[in-house]
């Protein structure tokens, strides 16, 4: 053996991934958090468009479409915007961009669960439901996401495709697309504002750095993005009030979402009086917390009407 040879065998070789490894870059390529926020919405809205006793077995169908569809237009979501991921620290890390996955398996992978989920809903559920989630998962690809380079209100495009899983589990359940499930879409829409906005001030630097158009892309000081953060919150608390009003919720749930509001608004309202990342911090977390505790609060009072 020459010592050329001796040499080549010496030197470390990087082994191709494991199967777990394969299937873990799978699985965080659909984004399971968002897909988790899918499934709670859903799963609220096929409660509230339920009339007397759950049926458990459409349910879980709608929610094993809905989870399907939103894991893959999560995946699709990366296939996309790989390149502009690979620019951000946040981002660097996700399976394309750091090249635990090519793009043609990815590709095909978000497609197939896309598909699979939209078919599974109108086999087994209804025509509406799967319409809904369609359009969902095109609105999230085909309009949001190369909005997101254009211009910072792409945010309010992508608030539709974030609202229609709630609307999509109402008529699921048999609820008719009238003003009670418009209200439970309206509140989804609404909450997504200060949400994502927040996340935009905390994430500025490295955004720009992706070429994304956010709203704080050019907020020196921050106030534009904690007014819209403001107004936004203000919007939340009057819409959410809308179930008691359109007769899906009573007094109880009208009385806590007041109190949520409130208590949501006022942390808006700080970051407005002196922006900062960890009021932005604040105000994103409250909206995480926010959200859950609405929709317990709506469910728990149809459970002891």
């Amino acid at each position: 053996m020459s010592l050329t040879h001796a040499a080549e065998l010496a030197l470390p070789t990087t082994a191709a991934p494991g199967l777990r490894a394969k299937l873990g870059a799978f699985l965080e390529l659909t984004k399971p958090g968002i897909v988790r926020m899918v499934l709670i919405t859903g799963g609220a809205g096929f409660f509230m468009g339920s009339n007397g006793f759950l049926r458990f077995a459409p349910l879980l169908w709608t929610l094993f479409g809905m989870g399907l569809a939103a894991a893959g237009a999560c995946a699709l979501n990366e296939v996309v915007e790989r390149k502009w991921d690979a620019r951000m620290r946040r981002t660097a890390s996700r399976p394309l961009p750091d090249g635990r996955l090519g793009v043609g398996e990815a590709l095909g992978y978000a497609l197939g669960l896309s598909i699979a989920g939209v078919a599974v809903l109108a086999w087994q559920v209804n025509l509406r439901s799967a319409a809904l989630v369609a359009a969902t998962v095109i609105s999230y690809i085909a309009a949001y996401t190369p909005l997101k380079r254009v211009h910072w209100t792409a945010t309010l495009v992508g608030a539709v495709p974030g609202a229609l899983p709630i609307l999509a589990g109402w008529v699921a359940a048999g609820g008719r697309l009238d003003g009670r499930g418009l209200a439970l879409f309206g509140i989804m829409f609404a909450w997504q504002m200060p949400h994502f906005f927040a996340l935009a001030w905390m994430y500025r630097d490295d955004y720009r750095r992706g070429g994304f158009r956010m709203i704080s892309e050019r907020d020196g000081t921050g106030h534009r993005t904690a007014r819209q953060i403001v107004v936004w919150s203000l919007t939340l608390v009057a819409i959410s009030t809308l179930p008691s009003v359109t007769g899906i919720s009573g007094v109880a749930y009208a009385v806590t979402a007041l109190l949520l509001g409130a208590a949501f608004l006022a942390q808006a309202l700080a970051l407005l009086r002196a922006p900062s990342d960890a009021r932005a911090l604040r105000v994103f977390l409250a909206s995480v917390t926010y959200l859950p505790v609405l929709l317990l609060a709506m469910v728990l009072e149809k459970l002891v009407a």
